[in-house]
């Protein structure tokens, strides 16, 4: 059972491949003055290389990195520092790993069009994830549910306005803009 939501000290960036995690993550986390944290940087080097190649990721694949993620928020919580984080997060159980019975841990799905994304990826240069794998993503994602309390935010925005409805929801959620210093 998950416990009562306490403000939330720590944001994780959820969605597929494409759905800007990583811009949106960067520009929130130095809107408020937290930390911030590429999930993919925590991928094993295997999972790099068989993503390069065009092979999707298996559950086997995802543990260690789970558990990456999972650890990098339980360090951050332990030193008492604020911190964005972003993580595909596709499934259910990919979020209890690294959200779970974390109160001060709030999710927030972007939330895109296949159509969207996907001119999005096309776009994209130098980057692991090739495009050809985002329908594997959309057919894996399970969308949070309503006791998972995320913050949905639609993707068809700019960045900045993207990033101060986020903002907007934390506060909204209980955090206090005054909580956190960037700090470590």
């Amino acid at each position: 059972m998950q416990e009562r939501r306490q403000a939330p000290r720590i944001a994780v960036i959820m969605g597929v491949s494409g759905s800007g995690k990583t811009t949106i993550g960067r520009a929130l986390a130095q809107r408020l003055g937290w930390l911030f944290q590429e999930g993919d940087a925590l991928h094993p080097p295997e999972n790099i290389t068989k993503m390069k190649a065009g092979h999707p990721l298996d559950d086997e694949d995802r543990a260690p990195w789970l558990a990456a993620i999972a650890a990098r928020i339980d360090d951050w919580r332990r030193r008492d520092i604020c911190g964005v984080i972003t993580c595909s997060a596709l499934k259910r159980r990919y979020r209890d790993i690294i959200i779970g019975n974390r109160p001060d841990v709030r999710l927030v799905y972007l939330e895109g069009s296949p159509a969207l994304i996907g001119g999005r990826l096309a776009q994209r240069r130098d980057h692991f994830m090739p495009a050809n794998l985002l329908d594997s993503q959309f057919a894996a994602l399970e969308l949070p549910a309503s006791e998972e309390d995320a913050i949905t935010i639609s993707v068809d925005a700019p960045a900045d306005a993207i990033v101060e409805r986020i903002a907007a929801a934390l506060i909204a959620a209980g955090h206090d803009p005054q909580l956190c210093a960037l700090t470590g």
